[in-house]
């Protein structure tokens, strides 16, 4: 039976450094902060009425790498057993936006419990944009 700890010291891994980790008697397997971050990020694109993810955390934490676009406007806090996501979205024009943050908030939070075992304990939506077909490139005709 796998149980949850905090990361050992006696593991020299960088990556074990930070995020959440189940050890059990056959070994332990460490779920860093980014593995929940892209979970999260990927989770949001499933929900009608995301445009797209914004920026706003990770640039003002300067946290943003090349290349790393799941990731992209998700911070994460992650402890021993829980965790807590902040998301800023771009809300496509026409839905509403409280419906559509409770929805991301609920995918979220399933997606991220059932794929790593942690319980979130809150996720925090910013709406920093709106999108229109207009600017997407595409007409409604």
């Amino acid at each position: 039976m796998a149980t949850q700890t905090e990361t050992s010291p006696e593991v020299s891994r960088p990556e074990a450094l930070a995020g959440f980790t189940l050890e059990s008697e056959r070994g332990v397997t460490t779920i860093a902060d980014d593995v929940v971050a892209k979970l999260a990020g990927h989770a949001c694109r499933e929900v009608d009425g995301v445009a797209n993810l914004g920026a706003t955390f990770r640039r003002l934490l300067g946290r943003m790498t090349p290349g790393d676009t799941l990731a992209q406007g998700v911070n994460v806090e992650v402890g021993t057993k829980e965790a807590a996501i902040d998301i800023v979205i771009v809300v496509n024009y026409g839905y509403a936006i409280p419906t559509l943050a409770q929805e991301v908030r609920d995918v979220v939070i399933s997606r991220v419990e059932s794929s790593t075992g942690l319980v979130v304990k809150e996720v925090n939506i910013e709406v920093d944009d709106l999108a229109f077909a207009e600017e997407q490139g595409t007409r409604v005709e």
